[in-house]
């Protein structure tokens, strides 16, 4: 690594498990011939922001500038860097690194990386140096780990694709959903509202899970065909056996054994929200019906890539709020209330 220059940035940090954010003066690592350099724009706020900044998913490196939803401009490129040019619309997710050698790095796999992978923040590259993520206003990335934005998406609405896209597009194409697939998506937030924009757009039909019949307008708005009220005994009949595919976005204590009746044979549902208590699962229901319990993470670089060109050619973004960088604890405690429609995208200019 370069010492000749080091990148001084400002941002917003935790400084313990509070989750409490304040000002942050740091240094970011000197950028190398292989490296970008990114003026942020605008940082999307993920729920696992909270999680990982109060201690919640395991030691945290305070202070932590949280913020894997970064979509900016190119101000600096490394001498031996190709991809990418000063003054491109670029974006960088969960990930600013791995390895590149192991198996499944070389499958474009990255997440899964032995290494393991470097992830935006939270983590130690692989110059020792802590990553820091996008709420500050620059960030430095291997070229690698930059990824184009398509010129028609707004800018503001594309930055939470980084991970809430990539986390409900990733399930939905692996597990195969095409035309005329029954998809369920089981709670309607920030993951959610993306899975029902994709599945619909990849031809489903969308079916919304919901305990609350209060979201059933917005689910139509969004794309989704039909709207299971789980507090209503009749509709568990009604739906058995007729799922596909269910992507689970609930990150609260719930019973997934219930749902499992409602897919069809050889159905899966797949967890992409982290209930914090453990799940209490019998055989019974998957035996009979060859059914599965899967669950899924983000994607790989090549695979984000094809998301977000996937959004561009159907004009697929967030639903979003922007603040201020002075608004984010309101913002997180709202997030932890579950109030926003459907995700919160900080104005980074505003440092």
């Amino acid at each position: 690594m370069s010492t000749a220059k080091t990148i001084q940035a400002v941002g917003y940090a935790a400084n313990d498990t509070t989750g409490t954010l304040t000002p942050l003066q740091f240094t970011r690592r000197s950028p190398t011939e292989h490296d970008v350099v990114i003026k942020i724009r605008w940082a999307g706020i993920c729920h696992s922001d909270i999680h990982t900044a109060k201690g919640e998913w395991g030691p945290v490196k305070y202070p932590l500038v949280p913020g894997h939803e970064i979509v900016g401009h190119v101000s600096e490129v490394g001498s031996a860097v190709t991809k990418w040019k000063v003054g491109d619309t670029v974006g960088v997710g969960c990930m600013v690194d791995s390895c590149q050698s192991c198996h499944m790095c070389k499958a474009g796999e990255e997440q899964f990386c032995s290494g393991p992978a470097t992830f935006t923040y939270n983590g130690t590259d692989k110059y020792g140096q802590p990553t820091a993520g996008g709420y500050s206003y620059v960030v430095v990335v291997d070229e690698k780990f930059v990824l184009r934005i398509p010129e028609n998406l707004d800018l503001a609405g594309a930055a939470p694709l980084l991970c809430a896209g990539i986390t409900t597009y990733s399930p939905l194409v692996h597990w195969g959903v095409k035309k005329g697939s029954k998809v369920g998506v089981a709670g309607l937030g920030g993951l959610g509202h993306m899975a029902v924009k994709i599945a619909a757009a990849l031809g489903a039909e969308v079916t919304v899970i919901s305990s609350s019949d209060n979201k059933r307008p917005d689910a139509e708005k969004l794309g989704a065909h039909k709207f299971f009220i789980t507090r209503e005994a009749e509709q568990w009949k009604t739906y058995t056996g007729y799922f596909d595919v269910i992507i689970d976005t609930i990150s609260a204590p719930h019973d997934v054994e219930k749902y499992i009746n409602t897919l069809a044979v050889d159905g899966k549902i797949v967890l992409v929200g982290l209930p914090t208590e453990p799940m209490k699962l019998s055989a019974f229901p998957f035996v009979m019906g060859r059914r599965a319990l899967a669950g899924s993470l983000i994607g790989g670089i090549r695979e984000t890539q094809e998301m977000l060109d996937f959004c561009g050619k159907h004009n697929i973004t967030s639903d979003i709020e922007i603040i201020s960088p002075q608004q984010l604890n309101e913002a997180w405690k709202r997030v932890i209330a579950s109030d926003v429609k459907y995700r919160f995208v900080i104005d980074v200019t505003q440092l």
